[in-house]
């Protein structure tokens, strides 16, 4: 397998107040992992900045224009209750959905088999029209977006692991049969959405709520019974991953006890389901993940697990 990844100097530039928990910290702890000697075959690029217009995909002009207005000329300014901002962060944020966008491009031009965008900030609880949970712009969204308007991707999945739920990503693809969007999470929880009977307009919502204490057997039982399956039901063009790292047993945000195999196990069955209906063209960004040794851990082992196959 080919794996490309991107990244950018500009993602720890983004600065939040001293304490928070979606720090440049994080980055640090996984390039310190990347170091390893079995990460040296691993395609490494520079992520480019998208333009402003891509953010326009999946949410209107209005949003854009405001989030434009609120970045700071100096310091750290908060932006909403989570959310903060500092002067390179709407640099730092377009990074992320140009870096998204590029490994899209990849996939569908077979310059990799597979992308992992290592950005900041998150993405996946930026709904349609608001700033929330550490997010600006839905990355993932957008990317779901670029694939169907470039490349004429009729079904798109997007599979969001991350300890809290991905209410941007439910809300911007509620209504549109053409995306599946599958969640695991912990509930109640942050930010509150997720039951199993929030399933969209067309049944295309996938909601897989776990209790707190949850362990990994819980966690694989939930992709095994709600997930998968519906991953096989839809049979997509195209799979985008929301890769949050917090349901770890270290994570100080959440009390999921998942462990780094874990993270491994539906990486590779995620990998098993992009191979046989997408061509393997799978995209995977990074969203939350707040202890630095789990996140190391864990985005390690996925990424490890998405070079070899």
């Amino acid at each position: 397998m080919t794996t490309r990844l991107y990244e950018h100097q500009v993602f720890l530039a983004h600065h939040v107040p001293e304490g928070h928990p979606e720090r440049p910290d994080r980055l640090r702890a996984l390039n310190a992992a990347l170091e390893h000697p079995h990460f040296s075959t691993l395609d490494r690029q520079e992520a480019p900045v998208a333009n402003e217009d891509a953010v326009l995909l999946a949410h209107p002009e209005e949003h854009l224009f405001s989030v434009m207005r609120s970045m700071p000329e100096e310091g750290v300014k908060q932006i909403e209750a989570d959310t903060h901002a500092s002067p390179e962060s709407l640099k730092a944020a377009l990074t992320a959905i140009g870096g998204a966008m590029a490994g899209v491009d990849d996939v569908f031009a077979g310059k990799a088999d597979n992308v992992f965008v290592a950005g900041r900030p998150p993405g996946h609880h930026a709904e349609h029209d608001k700033v929330m949970g550490f997010c600006f712009f839905n990355t993932v969204a957008i990317a779901a977006r670029h694939a169907q308007k470039t490349y004429g991707v009729e079904r798109v999945a997007i599979v969001d692991f991350d300890v809290h739920h991905g209410n941007g990503t439910q809300d911007i693809f509620w209504n549109d049969p053409s995306v599946l969007f599958c969640s695991t999470h912990q509930m109640p929880l942050y930010p509150g959405t997720g039951a199993k009977d929030e399933t969209g307009a067309h049944d295309t919502i996938v909601n897989a709520p776990l209790s707190p204490n949850s362990a990994g057997d819980h966690f694989r039982e939930a992709m095994k019974s709600r997930v998968l399956p519906a991953l096989e039901n839809f049979r997509p063009d195209f799979l985008l991953i929301s890769a949050g790292f917090d349901a770890h047993h270290r994570d100080p945000l959440a009390q999921i006890n998942l462990v780094g195999d874990d993270f491994d196990w539906i990486t590779g069955r995620l990998m098993e389901i992009a191979g046989k209906y997408a061509g393997n063209r799978l995209v995977s960004v990074l969203e939350g993940g707040y202890d630095l040794e789990g996140l190391a851990e864990s985005a390690g082992l996925h990424i490890a697990r998405l070079m070899r196959g």
